[in-house]
């Protein structure tokens, strides 16, 4: 398929599937005329592109990690080494939801007070 199909069944633009392509992340043919041509497999790769970005994890990361990230759930061998990985990346998440839920809280503090002076 063409960038121009990819971008429609992925709802990810031309220039994001090309700077994908920069980064790594995907692997087009190239047609006698330079025209980039996706394997049918591509729209769940972006789709897992998409899904590892949006966990925080930069591209450089998501490239060496997503041959695991492929395959799902199951393990695969060498795929180990980046339970550390992860597992750091969770943590990050846990105290920013940690903080977010501090000044949430706060937020309401303040409301709650600004509601019983008025």
């Amino acid at each position: 398929m063409w960038i121009g199909e990819l971008s429609r069944r992925t709802g990810v633009s031309t220039r994001l599937l090309r700077y994908y392509e920069e980064q790594g992340l995907l692997h087009p043919e190239r047609d006698g005329n330079g025209y980039r041509r996706y394997r049918p497999g591509s729209v769940e790769r972006v789709e897992r592109i998409r899904e590892l970005l949006a966990t925080g994890l930069p591209t450089e990361t998501i490239r060496r990690f997503l041959p695991c990230a492929e395959n799902g759930p199951d393990p695969v061998s060498g795929c180990t080494r980046y339970i550390d990985m992860l597992d750091s990346q969770r943590s990050r998440l846990a105290r920013e939801i940690a903080e977010l839920q501090r000044r949430h809280e706060a937020l309401g503090t303040y409301s709650d007070a600004l509601r019983s002076d008025g």
